[in-house]
C-alpha cells in the first residue's frame, strides 16, 4: 500500500511541475480588472500578461493564470484599466520650458493679479527678463486687450514678455519694445502691432510676436533636460503615455533622442517640425524617422491665429470687432511649396486653422495634392470653426481633423460675441466633424489647456464646464460619445500618427502602454469623471507613476 501512496505523491508532483514548466514566463499579469481593450469591438477582459513590454495576451484571470506565471502580479481589486492616453496635440516640450523659465498667470481675474504674480515671480527668480505665460483677458470683467502702462511702472529698466493663453499673442513693456525696435511704423506681415492713439500698446498678435521672442535667451540644454523630465513626470500622474508635440526645431528632437536612448526619457513622442530650412534638410529630405518611442514624419504649419485674439481668420468680420477678419500668417505660394516638398518625401502635414476661412484655404491646399480619398493622413489642427459647405471635404480628400474639446468649454462664453449665432453653428462640430471619416484625434493643446486627459473625456462627453453650465451641455449636439472619446484618447491618436499596429488599444502585440483608474468612464457622472484618481501609469509594462509612490 505504502508503494502505490509514494507513487500517487510523486504523479501528482510531476503533474504540478509539468504544469509550471509549461507555463510562460511574463514580465507582468494584471488580474481582477475591468479592462477596456479599445479594441474593434470595444471589448472588456479581466486580465492580460506582458511579455518583452508587448501584450502577450488577454482573458479571464482564470485563463492568464493557467497560461502564464510571473514575479509580477497585480491584482487590479475590480478597478479600471485603460490604454496610455495619448495627446495627439500639445506641446510637450514648450510646457517644459514654461515651467522652467515663465510665471504662471492661468486663471488671473483681472491685470492686477497678473502685476502681483509678475512681482513674486521675479523677486524669487530674477533674471535678465520678466517671463509670463497664459493670461487671457476674457477672463476678466472688462475684456479688452491690456497695454504697457503699469508694466512700465513695475518694471521700468527690466523688460516683460507675456505670451497669451493660446500662444498667439504677447504682451510687453517699453523696455522690451526698445530693445526690439517696435515703433508704430512697424509691420509684420501675418502680424499684427496694437495700436492706442497711434503708438504701440505693447500687445502684438502672431507673427508680430517673434520680434520679441526671438530676443529672449533660450533655455540651456541643461535646464532643458530637468524641464523635460518635470514636464514627463506630470504627464505620467495625468495619465498620459504618448504625445503628439506640435512644432520643434532639430536640437530639441536630438535631445529627446539622446534622452530616450538613455531611458531618462520615457514618454512616447511624435514630434512634428517647424517648418525651417534646418529641419527640411536633416530630417524631411532623409524620409520618416520611425523609432519605438520617437516619430518623425509630419511638417506643423499655422493657416491663421486664434479666435480669443481675434487672430484666427475669418471669411467674413467678427462679430465684435467690425472691419477685423483675422489674419492669414503665410501666403497661398508657401503652403503650396510646402505641401509640394511633403509629397515628395513622404511627409505628413499638420496645419493649424481655427477660422472658417483658414480651414477653407487648408482644405482647398491640400485637395490639390491629395486628389481624392487616399491614406496620407494630412490633418488640420483644432478644425475649430468650419464653414458648412466646407465639412464635406475632409472626407472627399481624408483629412483628419485634429481637435482638442477642452477648447469648447473654454471658448463658450465668449465665441458666439466672435462670429454670431449662426457661424456658431460650424464651431467646436465634433459629432460633425467624426462623421466626415469615421474616425479623429483628440488632445489638450497643453500648455494652452491643462495636460490632465480626463478633462479632455469631461469636454468631449458633457460639454459643460466643471460647474455644469450650461445645464445641459452648449450645442450639445456635436458631444461625443464616451465611447468615441475614449478612441479618440488612445486608438484614433495613435491612427494619426500611423502607430495603431504599435499601441492605442491592449491587444496581443502590441505595447503596454496602460493606465489603471478608480473609476469606470464608460458609466461615471461627471463629478465622478472629474474627481476620477490615475491609480498607475505604465508604459511598456514598465510602472511610471504611482499614486501611493
Amino acid at each position: 500500500m505504502k508503494y502505490f501512496l509514494d507513487f500517487f505523491i510523486i504523479l501528482n508532483f510531476l503533474v504540478v511541475m509539468e504544469s509550471c514548466i509549461s507555463k510562460k514566463q511574463a514580465d507582468l499579469i494584471v488580474t481582477n480588472a475591468t479592462v477596456y481593450a479599445i479594441d474593434s469591438t470595444f471589448s472588456k477582459v479581466e486580465s492580460f500578461a506582458v511579455v518583452a513590454g508587448k501584450i502577450a495576451a488577454t482573458g479571464t484571470s482564470e485563463e492568464i493564470l493557467k497560461q502564464f506565471t510571473s514575479k509580477n502580479i497585480i491584482d487590479a481589486a475590480g478597478k479600471f484599466v485603460y490604454p496610455g492616453f495619448n495627446d495627439a496635440h500639445c506641446h510637450f516640450n514648450g510646457y517644459a520650458n514654461n515651467q522652467a523659465q515663465y510665471a504662471n498667470l492661468r486663471g488671473t481675474a483681472g491685470p492686477e493679479e497678473i502685476y502681483e504674480r509678475l512681482k513674486r515671480h521675479h523677486e524669487k527668480f530674477g533674471g535678465d527678463w520678466v517671463l509670463g505665460r497664459s493670461w487671457d483677458q476674457n477672463d476678466w470683467p472688462v475684456k479688452d486687450f491690456p497695454d504697457k502702462t503699469e508694466l512700465d511702472k513695475l518694471f521700468p529698466e527690466i523688460p516683460v514678455y507675456l505670451v497669451r493663453v493660446d500662444g498667439h499673442a504677447g504682451w510687453c513693456n517699453s523696455k522690451a519694445l526698445e530693445i526690439a525696435g517696435i515703433t508704430a511704423a512697424t509691420k509684420v506681415p501675418g502680424g499684427e502691432v496694437v495700436l492706442k492713439n497711434g503708438q504701440p500698446t505693447g500687445v502684438f498678435v502672431d507673427n508680430a510676436m517673434g520680434l520679441v521672442s526671438k530676443l529672449v535667451l533660450e533655455i540651456s540644454a541643461k535646464q532643458q533636460q530637468k524641464a523635460l523630465l518635470e514636464a514627463q513626470a506630470n504627464c505620467f500622474a495625468a495619465g498620459l503615455t504618448s504625445v503628439t508635440d506640435c512644432g520643434l526645431d532639430k536640437n530639441t528632437i536630438l535631445l529627446m533622442q539622446e534622452m530616450q536612448n538613455r531611458s531618462e526619457l520615457k514618454m512616447r513622442v511624435n514630434a512634428m517640425l517647424n517648418p525651417t530650412e534646418e529641419n527640411f534638410e536633416f530630417f524631411v529630405k532623409n524620409g520618416p524617422l520611425i523609432g519605438e518611442k520617437l516619430a518623425v514624419r509630419t511638417i506643423k504649419l499655422y493657416a491663421d491665429g486664434a479666435l480669443g485674439s481675434r487672430g484666427a481668420l475669418l471669411l467674413d468680420d467678427y462679430s465684435d470687432n467690425p472691419g477685423n477678419s483675422g489674419l492669414q500668417i503665410e501666403t497661398l505660394e508657401y503652403y503650396d511649396k510646402i505641401c509640394q516638398l511633403a509629397i515628395e518625401n513622404n511627409f505628413t502635414m499638420a496645419t493649424h486653422a481655427i477660422g472658417d476661412s483658414a480651414n477653407r484655404l487648408m482644405l482647398n491646399t491640400y485637395g490639390k495634392f491629395l486628389k481624392g480619398k487616399n491614406d496620407r493622413r494630412w490633418r488640420i489642427e483644432h478644425a475649430q470653426i468650419v464653414n458648412q459647405a466646407d465639412f464635406a471635404k475632409f472626407a472627399e480628400f481624408s483629412i483628419i481633423p485634429s481637435i482638442q474639446t477642452t477648447h469648447c468649454t473654454s471658448d463658450m462664453y465668449w465665441a458666439t460675441d466672435r462670429v454670431g449665432a449662426e457661424r456658431v453653428k460650424g464651431a467646436y462640430a465634433y459629432q460633425k466633424l467624426l462623421g466626415q471619416n469615421g474616425w479623429l484625434p483628440n488632445g489638450t493643446d497643453f500648455p494652452v489647456e491643462n495636460i490632465e486627459p480626463l478633462f479632455t473625456f469631461f469636454a468631449a462627453v458633457f460639454r459643460t464646464d466643471h460647474k455644469g453650465f450650461p445645464e445641459g451641455g452648449w450645442q450639445i449636439e456635436n458631444a461625443l460619445t464616451r465611447e468615441q472619446t475614449l478612441r479618440s484618447m488612445t486608438i484614433w491618436a495613435a491612427k494619426a500618427s500611423f502607430e495603431e499596429n504599435e499601441k492605442g488599444s491592449l491587444e496581443p502585440g502590441k505595447y503596454a502602454d496602460f493606465v489603471i483608474l478608480d473609476t469606470d468612464l464608460l458609466t461615471a457622472t461627471p463629478q465622478q469623471v472629474l474627481g476620477a484618481k490615475i491609480e498607475s501609469t505604465w508604459i511598456g509594462g514598465g510602472k511610471v507613476f504611482d499614486t501611493n509612490e
